[in-house]
């Protein structure tokens, strides 16, 4: 018996037989094409594009006041969260990808198909609400860099957010590939924007790197702790998990042994430089946090207040201006994967097709009601608040999202040739483990103290 058969009779002796007609967003799996007999460059070309969507989710608007908050109270120090931060995420995004490719589900079909019917309604909910709360940070993000750009009223900013619905049903009906494109563009968007203004505020370069080596500062110190918790704890979206593990499907590959591991290859390629390039973008807003705003005796703990200080700190009447270019550009790349995010746990967990557009338009509405209720009565301060609790959210929900992906892919009998390996398994725990004890200090913190992230 070939290593694919056996393979394949696993997976149905434990239930995990794929369906014909329940693929995993079925309108793209499999439709983009893998060049044959072709060099190592072309095929990677090829399968680059799932790391950039999912590379989105760590740039959101929704970190970028932590980040800031960070490089202006404490300078380079919490370079080094940022950094182990991303080698958790390159992790466990690794291993949703492979889970894909391994069993032709993504992990919303995989929980589904291992806990049954009525538990994974309660997941849905929870994965929704999650998806949601994303949403809404990528709403506010969207409707301050508006009012920043064109002093739109962030009430009008907030209506004005539910038109890029037009805009995502123009790109799905261009192709995945043409998607991928465009969020690959906006990605390099905001990582040439904040290049330039880190250069412009002339960094000092040798504490710059000294910031990567991890200090006992950020132990000893509890302001310092808790912004490096906000940026660690709130690393990994949930919702890149299910959607890593379902784009990567898209590609053409072979289904036997030999393409699925030749897949698996270039998709972990794909996720590290993808997320080399987020990781490189949250440093360079920490980097201009520190070296714009550390010892000046600014107070900056909102995107605004960054926006307001740059160009006369930097000395360039154009820094403020690219900075919000480049967090509306963050506002709409989240518009994109929410969407598919939210189709895939829909269609994973509950087996319920409904029209991208019309469940987009269901869940930007969900996402814009509370942003606009809570703007209309508390002004700027309280989209700030709503932003930390949407991150609020994000946290409680992590965890149905990762300890079902090690579970899953530690499984020899659910995973066959592609389980993880043991120093592999090790790491994920040790992850999986740190990543919930400080979601739950997080939420807790917040919770009882009302401190807000930024």
């Amino acid at each position: 018996m070939s290593d694919e058969e056996e393979l394949k009779n696993e997976h149905r002796s434990h239930g995990w037989v794929r369906k014909a007609h329940n693929v995993s967003l079925e309108e793209v799996n499999n439709s983009v094409a893998i060049p044959k007999n072709a060099g190592f460059w072309r095929k990677l070309f090829a399968f680059m594009g799932p790391g950039a969507l999912v590379a989105v989710g760590y740039v959101d608007p929704g970190n970028w006041a932590t980040s800031i908050a960070g490089g202006t109270q404490f300078g380079y120090t919490l370079l080094s969260v940022i950094l182990v931060s991303n080698l958790i995420a390159m992790l466990l995004q690794e291993m949703a990808a492979r889970l894909g490719i391994a069993t032709d589900m993504d992990l919303a079909q995989a929980t589904r198909s291992s806990v049954g019917k009525k538990p994974a309604i309660v997941l849905w909910i929870l994965t929704e609400l999650a998806i949601i709360a994303t949403d809404i940070a990528e709403v506010i993000g969207s409707a301050i860099a508006l009012n920043l750009l064109f002093n739109i009223p962030l009430l009008m900013g907030v209506t004005i957010t539910t038109l890029d619905v037009l805009l995502l049903l123009l790109l799905q009906k261009k192709g995945f590939r043409i998607i991928e494109s465009i969020v690959a563009v906006l990605m390099f968007t905001i990582f040439f924007v904040f290049l330039y203004e880190v250069i412009l505020s002339k960094p000092d370069v040798a504490a710059l790197f000294a910031g990567y080596v991890p200090s006992s500062q950020i132990v000893t110190n509890p302001s310092m702790l808790f912004i490096a918790l906000g940026i660690l704890g709130a690393t990994v979206m949930p919702h890149n998990l299910y959607l890593h593990s379902s784009i990567i499907q898209t590609r053409k590959y072979e289904r036997n042994l030999e393409g699925r591991t030749e897949a698996v290859k270039f998709a972990k390629i794909d996720s590290v430089l993808s997320l080399t390039g987020a990781f490189i973008i949250n440093s360079l807003i920490l980097i201009l946090g520190a070296s714009a705003f550390h010892g000046t005796g600014s107070t900056v703990g909102e995107v605004q207040d960054a926006y307001k200080l740059l160009s006369p700190t930097v000395g360039a009447a154009a820094a403020s201006t690219l900075f919000a270019v480049a967090l509306l550009a963050s506002g709409q790349n989240s518009t994109i994967t929410g969407t598919l995010s939210g189709q895939i746990v829909m269609e994973g967990f509950v087996h319920l097709r409904v029209v991208p557009w019309v469940r987009r338009v269901i869940t930007r509405l969900i996402a814009v009601i509370p942003v606009f209720i809570v703007t209309w009565l508390l002004g700027e301060g309280g989209t700030s608040q709503l932003l930390l609790w949407s991150q609020v959210i994000l946290s409680l929900q992590l965890p149905f999202a990762v300890v079902p992906l090690v579970l899953f892919t530690s499984d020899k009998k659910k995973m066959g040739t592609f389980v993880n390996p043991t120093w592999v398994k090790v790491l994920a725990w040790i992850a999986t483990v740190l990543i919930i004890a400080l979601n739950i200090f997080l939420v807790g913190y917040i919770l009882l103290t009302g401190h807000d992230l930024g």
